[in-house]
């Protein structure tokens, strides 16, 4: 059974809106169960190294000549420059600082605060490092952004004066969208293929983060709880963090945005703040303040704002090659 390719598209959109959804609430709960932010980063490189770790050597050993261009043994189909740069912020760090975000504050908090920041610390690492720049629109989304983070994160900061935690999972949160706004903007200089850079990410993290866990955890200087956790449960983390957060939802995404284009994909993903923010409430019990629902609101808004821009850069890139068609 074959679908059409709106049929296609859609579903590559459902899927990918669901497993990002569904990464917020889990991690959430996951912080409740057995398992330590560093056991759940390892879940999920190791979980997507048996997908992704085959596919990278195929792809080298298919094409000699890429064999120049690998590294990291022709696990990684990307220079070792790089493989470790995107492997680093992209892979490593984000994941253990969102799933350490979840130990300390909500999941509604990681709502707001994980895709809202992104496309704030986005603009301005593209502003510093790609020279791009801002217009009227687009500032003013940024700052419906940062008003919605405020208003939400700067509750939590608030109630951290009277011996509250909460403050640090934002923190931690809007420090994981820097560091994926850092891997965007480092995807977008180099001209990472996606599927190519998300096995360089893993391909880092297998080579570097499982055999410094392996050893930190046995001279007892990393806390671990993988052994006494159920096997259920690591499997779990295996399958949905790594085939599901970083293979299928790689994969959904690269499709979506093929079909639909950039612009009415990031409308698209725009639905995960709330989305999550719901689940939150009717899977975890979380509750919805109106600062939240604020903050929801603020940060939605900035998104369609940047959408908005987005979408008027596409249409005048559109109409160039029929104006100069036109003209002498």
């Amino acid at each position: 059974m074959r679908f059409s390719p709106r049929a296609s598209g859609l579903l590559a959109a459902v899927v990918t809106v669901a497993i990002w959804t569904g990464f917020i609430v889990i991690a959430r709960a996951s912080a409740g169960h057995t398992l330590t932010p560093f056991d759940i980063g390892l879940c999920r490189i190791l979980g997507a190294s048996l997908v992704l770790l085959p596919w990278g050597l195929y792809l080298t050993r298919r094409d000699p000549g890429s064999r120049t261009s690998s590294s990291l043994l022709g696990l990684s189909p990307l220079p070792l420059r790089q493989t470790v740069i995107a492997g680093f912020f992209g892979g490593l760090l984000y994941a253990v600082l969102c799933y350490a975000g979840f130990f300390y504050a909500p999941a509604a908090h990681a709502s707001v605060l994980m895709p809202g920041s992104l496309p704030l610390w986005t603009a301005l690492l593209a502003l510093l490092f790609l020279g791009e720049r801002l217009t009227k629109a687009r500032l003013l989304g940024l700052v419906c952004i940062l008003a919605g983070d405020a208003v939400v994160g700067g509750m939590s900061l608030l109630r951290g004066l009277g011996g509250g935690e909460v403050w640090k999972g934002d923190l931690i949160f809007m420090s994981a969208a820097l560091c994926w706004a850092v891997y965007g903007v480092l995807a977008r200089h180099f001209k990472l293929d996606a599927v190519r850079a998300t096995i360089a990410v893993t391909a880092f993290g297998f080579c570097t983060y499982v055999p410094a866990y392996a050893a930190l955890a046995f001279l007892g200087l990393l806390p671990s709880r993988l052994a006494s956790a159920p096997w259920s449960e690591i499997a779990f983390q295996m399958m949905f963090q790594g085939w599901g957060s970083v293979v299928i939802s790689g994969i959904s995404f690269t499709y979506m945005v093929r079909h639909f284009g950039p612009v009415r994909s990031t409308m698209i993903t725009a639905l995960v703040p709330g989305l999550s923010a719901l689940g939150a409430v009717i899977f975890l019990g979380e509750p919805l303040g109106l600062n939240l629902l604020a903050g929801l609101a603020l940060v939605t808004i900035g998104i369609l704002f940047g959408v908005r821009v987005a979408r008027a850069r596409e249409t005048d890139k559109a109409m160039m090659p029929a104006v100069r068609s036109v003209t002498p």
